[in-house]
């Protein structure tokens, strides 16, 4: 059985929808059509009922779904065990948002690293879609990211909540559309922010993650929402300004490992990232 076909499977079956699937795995539609239907034709059975709404699995592609994962999983599995040098005796993979490494879990990573010297590690940067399928497949052990969907063989860990803090480059600044950009902190987010703002009239610059928000800042000035943790240290200097009377939004993060994963590995680890950073 062709692995990209189970991968594809995984995909269609996690986000409900076979054009998102194609978008997460970066090929066609009709790739991801011929994909599931040569499945199908393998199985004997039809995996989904496509209607309105999407893609929703039928009983068989119900019972196919664990048989599916595990396969993806096996061969991760494999390919992490014959690929090690001689030295290593195991490999973990460690994917977060930009905006979570940065500044929070660089120190725990360095730490991991000195504490498993026989252990391969390989850090990823990445959004909420990106890590989630790598869990599901079996290609990531440990993902950190703020908007997770709660999946089977999957498990959610609460890390900590970011204060997100409107700042500006002025010190009497107000909230204006003019010079605002808005960073992609994700949907819960978004909706914090509709309902903080219900008259905004839309953001005329974005940016997927915060260093890039920041960057413009400083060279253009404007405002922008960011975690608390990585502008005190501008506001502190004068570099940056609070927003009078801005609403602060919180957004929690959270740890996403596998159920299956070599608890006596990877459990230590999310331990000591639990203990570094979640706040008393």
């Amino acid at each position: 059985m062709n692995i990209e076909h189970a991968r594809t499977f995984l995909a269609v079956a996690d986000t409900g929808s076979f054009v998102a699937a194609a978008e997460r795995l970066h090929v066609t539609q009709s790739t991801v059509s011929a994909r599931i239907r040569a499945l199908e034709d393998q199985l004997g059975t039809r995996l989904f009922t496509r209607n309105k709404a999407g893609a929703a699995l039928t009983a068989g592609g119900g019972r196919f779904l664990k048989h599916a994962a595990q396969m993806v999983r096996a061969l991760e599995r494999a390919r992490h065990d014959v690929g090690l040098p001689g030295r290593f005796r195991a490999r973990v993979v460690i994917g977060a948002r930009f905006g979570l490494w940065e500044g929070l879990m660089m120190k725990w990573f360095a730490n991991i690293q000195r504490t498993h010297p026989r252990v391969s590690f390989h850090s990823e940067i990445g959004f909420e879609p990106e890590l989630m399928q790598a869990l599901v497949d079996g290609r990531m052990d440990i993902g950190v990211m703020f908007t997770p969907q709660r999946r089977p063989m999957l498990e959610l860990l609460p890390l900590l909540t970011e204060q997100l803090v409107l700042v500006s480059t002025e010190p009497t600044a107000s909230m204006q559309p003019d010079g605002y950009i808005h960073v992609e902190w994700g949907p819960e987010f978004d909706n914090q922010f509709r309902a903080g703002f219900p008259e905004f009239p839309g953001h005329a610059l974005s940016a997927n993650i915060a260093w890039l928000g920041l960057q413009y800042l400083k060279f253009n000035g404007g405002s922008g929402y960011f975690p608390r943790r990585l502008v005190e240290h501008q506001i502190d200097s004068g570099a940056l300004f609070p927003v009078p009377g801005a609403p602060v939004f919180e957004l929690p993060a959270w740890i996403v490992i596998r159920e299956d994963r070599n608890k006596a590995l990877v459990d230590p680890m999310v331990q000591s990232l639990m203990a570094g950073l979640v706040a008393p």
